[in-house]
């Protein structure tokens, strides 16, 4: 499998750096992880703009510099378990992947969680569950999860996934509503609570309850 030329992969990272991507473990994991591999159709010879690009079931990927930053936020370590709240392209897990022990990410359309599979299995990624579920629930079977990460925007952390954080666990999140700004929160979960830091505007497709049609 091929990826980009290599003076293609320098202005990728060249982008994400000037944006704040500054973690070098999370560079190094978007550097192996080819974003083409999660482009389809119309818009593969964009896989390397720092642009969102639309998916399918309506769906987006999102841009490389905001995938960065939210994993970034994670600050994650290599035992990390993880969730993802909708699975996309993948791309997102597929990063994860790289930086910590295992990986689950939800979708609620079924479509996405089949062509994520094909992709993670096209680059031999093994550590990662993904699923045809309801993210707003989390994934209760699975928790405690040491990080969460919610890749579209509610008007409020959701409860369900705030409680299935471990002590000192952080969950990166959008906030606010769909036509609106959002804001990027990180939260981490205290022994007494939840301590709130915002991180950056943001523009995410919304949370939303239920399965697909096509899940």
């Amino acid at each position: 499998m091929t990826g980009p030329e290599p003076e293609t992969k320098m202005q990728f990272l060249f982008a994400l750096r000037s944006r704040g991507v500054t973690d070098k473990r999370v560079l190094q994991a978007m550097e192996e992880i080819d974003r083409g591999v999660f482009v389809r159709g119309l818009f593969a010879n964009r896989s390397y703009d720092d642009m969102p690009l639309p998916i399918a079931c309506g769906q987006t990927i999102s841009q490389p510099s905001v995938v960065g930053l939210m994993t970034q936020a994670l600050q994650l370590s290599p035992r990390d378990k993880v969730l993802e709240v909708g699975t996309g392209s993948g791309y997102q897990a597929a990063i994860l992947s790289r930086l910590v022990r295992r990986v689950y990410t939800v979708d609620r359309h079924a479509r996405l969680v089949r062509e994520a599979n094909e992709a993670f299995s096209a680059l031999n990624l093994s550590n990662i569950t993904a699923m045809t579920a309801d993210g707003s629930f989390g994934l209760p079977e699975q928790a405690p999860f040491d990080r969460i990460i919610v890749t579209a925007a509610a008007e409020d952390p959701p409860g369900p996934l705030l409680a299935q954080l471990k002590i000192d666990g952080i969950m990166v999140v959008p906030v606010g509503q769909s036509d609106a700004v959002q804001t990027l929160i990180r939260v981490l979960r205290t022994s007494t609570g939840y301590e709130y830091e915002e991180i950056r505007p943001v523009r995410f497709v919304p949370l939303l309850e239920g399965l697909g049609k096509d899940g």
